[in-house]
């Protein structure tokens, strides 16, 4: 598996992950005060998808890039 496939996989994973903490979040502050550690716990996983969908996002610009500069190499056909 390239290195695009498994940033993409581990994106996914990240958005159930971050989907499950925030619902159990929802569900702690429905029963009473919730811990720091349950409020905060969306967090991580939320910075982690920041990245990694940035990471996603600049990919066609890069490979755009990357395409130019090898045409530029090779010269005018």
């Amino acid at each position: 598996m390239d290195w695009s496939k498994w940033i993409r996989q581990l994106h996914r994973w990240l958005s159930i992950i971050f989907t499950v903490t925030v619902i159990a979040n929802f569900v702690a502050m429905a029963l009473g005060e919730p811990p720091a550690w349950v409020v905060y716990s969306p967090l991580l996983p939320l910075f982690l998808l920041l990245f990694s969908g940035l990471y996603m996002f600049v990919l066609p610009y890069a490979a755009k890039r990357r395409g130019e500069q090898a045409s530029e190499r090779i010269g005018p056909a």
